[in-house]
């Protein structure tokens, strides 16, 4: 490559876009067009940034497969910052194959780490980690090892295991500190201060605090009996019920867990649980059925028995029963915090990443929208979403993945 090209990489990665284009802006040649692709995603246009790497891959032509490769690593990375979630990953994975036939093993390495993190974003935590242990850590540059530490600390944290992510953010400190990149250092703290924000609310005993990362994972090792309203599971040490597919169970659960040690009365369950206004004798029947569910599903941490004014949950070996809620709660809360990330999410993107249906997702969005909650640009299949951040909530640690056994 000619001196300009060099100058031009070099200055990408010190993070500096504009000193990049400033020296290859007029050029349309294959590799200028592929370094401006990567200054326009580093400067936030990303519909551009993803036309010129396109282009680039084009005039590189059929024989520089490597630098196809490399090209086709940028504009993954350009569709996981665009939460283009649906972008077709077998492109990826046949690009680190070729990466790996050359040797260049940064760039490999890298396209793993991207491969982890669209796994993290789908809440796929375990193929994420294996993911991340294929990595070559020796191949990684220190801006790349700032990154997969801070891929490390995000799994760390959706397992709920504040220790470890504290140790990775750590070492992603250390990384960052080596690359001089400022951006990635902003991100590196941003990351560290998300343990000091609360990521979910107790209810215990009249009681409702906000809980840190490290006091989720303290309550999990404690002999509560937890109803975690984050992930609809009722959980007592290493076992757990999940009733995330039986609303009404855990609504009821929930109910119960939050008057405990008290009872709870029959009208106040059916009202909060089924919304009757007007009870008969038929809303009654059904929370005798929901309850007899209930009680067989509970068994093994719990009994719920019937008392004068309604029902009670009694749990068998935990010496305390606690809520664990989400730290901001309304109807379409799970919507709201993956948008919260500050980051520009298509319908598509949001359903897959829920596990809904685009339909569930784009009514959500409307309703929310009307409620001018969140906000759209863009029209078809280019439009999307985002609000501003919840200031003060780390709001997306406990919805992406399943609570750990252990």
């Amino acid at each position: 490559m000619d001196s300009l090209i060099n100058a031009a990489a070099r200055a990408l990665a010190m993070g500096a876009p504009l000193d990049a284009l400033n020296r290859v802006a007029l050029r349309d040649d294959a590799p200028a067009l592929a370094l401006r692709g990567i200054a326009m995603a580093q400067l936030g246009d990303l519909d551009r940034a993803r036309l010129l790497v396109r282009r680039a891959a084009r005039a590189f032509g059929l024989r520089e497969a490597l630098a196809r490769a490399r090209c086709v690593v940028v504009e993954a990375e350009i569709a996981l910052a665009s939460r283009d979630l649906a972008w077709p990953t077998k492109l990826l994975s046949a690009a680190l194959l070729t990466l790996e036939a050359h040797g260049d093993r940064t760039n490999a390495a890298h396209a793993r780490y991207l491969e982890a993190r669209r796994l993290v974003l789908l809440g796929r935590l375990d193929e994420a980690e294996q993911k991340l242990a294929q990595i070559d850590l020796s191949a990684l540059t220190p801006a790349l090892r700032a990154s997969h530490e801070l891929a490390v600390a995000g799994i760390s944290m959706r397992r709920v295991r504040a220790g470890e992510a504290q140790a990775a953010l750590a070492r992603a400190e250390e990384a960052a500190r080596w690359a001089r990149i400022p951006a990635l250092t902003a991100e590196v703290e941003q990351a560290f201060a998300v343990l000091d924000t609360p990521v979910a609310r107790l209810i215990g005993r009249a009681e409702e605090r906000p809980l840190l990362l490290e006091e989720v994972e303290t309550l999990f090792k404690s002999k509560a009996l937890i109803i975690d309203a984050c992930r609809n599971v009722v959980r007592e040490g290493n076992k757990m019920v999940p009733l995330a597919r039986r609303p009404v169970l855990f609504a009821l659960a929930r109910s119960l867990g939050e008057a405990w040690p008290n009872d709870v009365a029959r009208d106040i369950l059916l009202a909060d649980t089924f919304g009757a206004k007007h009870v008969d004798e038929s809303h009654r029947a059904r929370l005798r059925v929901e309850i007899g569910r209930l009680r067989r599903l509970l068994k093994p941490v719990a009994s719920v028995s019937a008392t004068k004014q309604g029902f009670a949950l009694t749990p068998r070996r935990a010496r305390e029963v606690v809520v664990l809620a989400r730290p901001v709660e309304e109807r379409h809360a799970a919507v709201l915090a993956f948008l919260a990330d500050g980051e520009s999410w298509s319908g598509s993107a949001l359903a897959l990443a829920l596990g809904a249906s685009q339909r569930t997702v784009q009514r959500a969005l409307k309703e929310l929208a009307g409620a001018g909650k969140v906000q759209a640009y863009g029209s078809g299949r280019a439009r999307r979403w985002m609000t501003p951040p919840l200031v003060g909530f780390a709001t997306t640690l406990l919805l992406t993945a399943p609570l750990p056994s252990g």
